[in-house]
């Protein structure tokens, strides 16, 4: 009886004590807690039960959509969102305009954004031009198109993050953000999933992907 009561203890405290990682599919409109802010979405509306412990590791703005890794381990969240370890974060723009790889030069040696009100030179990047992306469904609402002007996809890789910086540095190039969606956060991506999905991840997994190990 002892036996069986110290193995069911065993059991239910290594299960407390576990971190666990999730990745989803944040969508438009939908802001990146689980707590109500306003009329906007949260994580709470997404058809998973997450745990109570695990919380977002750093965020995408409510206009953004893309990968967002979520988990209890504290560690992560300092591993990651700290600028001195430099984790890559990939990103697809879709911009109004043509773009041209005059502008994919200017915003990868770094450009002039404003944060805090202060001007901010962003850090050196990978910049380039991309093809529209297949298999992510069109944007609900769909963005807003201009008949005489055209549109167009760049990928950034940055290892910075700093507010709205994607869209302050696509704008300094000249080429406005119209629909931004992140698809990697170093090797963990987004790959077939679709918009408001939630998946599991093995914590083997995650750290050989976020090249932790």
């Amino acid at each position: 009886m002892k036996l069986s009561f110290l193995f069911f203890f065993f059991v239910v405290t290594y299960k407390n004590f576990m971190y666990r990682y999730f990745i989803v599919f944040k969508i438009y409109g939908m802001i990146s807690q689980f707590s109500r802010e306003g009329e906007h979405k949260t994580l709470a509306d997404l058809d998973f039960k997450f745990p109570s412990d695990v919380y977002p590791v750093g965020r995408l703005d409510t206009d953004s959509e893309g990968l967002l890794l979520l988990t209890n381990n504290k560690k992560l969240n300092h591993r990651l969102l700290n600028p001195a370890f430099q984790h890559k974060r990939v990103y697809l723009v879709q911009v109004e305009g043509l773009a041209t790889e005059e502008a994919c030069k200017k915003i990868a040696q770094g450009v002039v954004i404003s944060v805090d009100g202060k001007k901010y030179t962003t850090e050196k990047c990978s910049a380039r031009i991309a093809d529209e992306p297949v298999g992510i469904p069109e944007r609900v609402p769909s963005i807003r198109f201009r008949k005489t002007i055209p549109t167009s996809w760049i990928e950034l890789t940055l290892t910075e993050g700093k507010n709205r910086q994607v869209r302050k540095m696509t704008a300094a190039a000249g080429f406005p953000t119209l629909r931004l969606i992140r698809t990697h956060i170093e090797e963990i991506s987004l790959n077939d999933m679709l918009p408001g999905e939630a998946r599991e991840m093995k914590e083997s997994e995650v750290m050989q992907l976020l090249q932790l190990r």
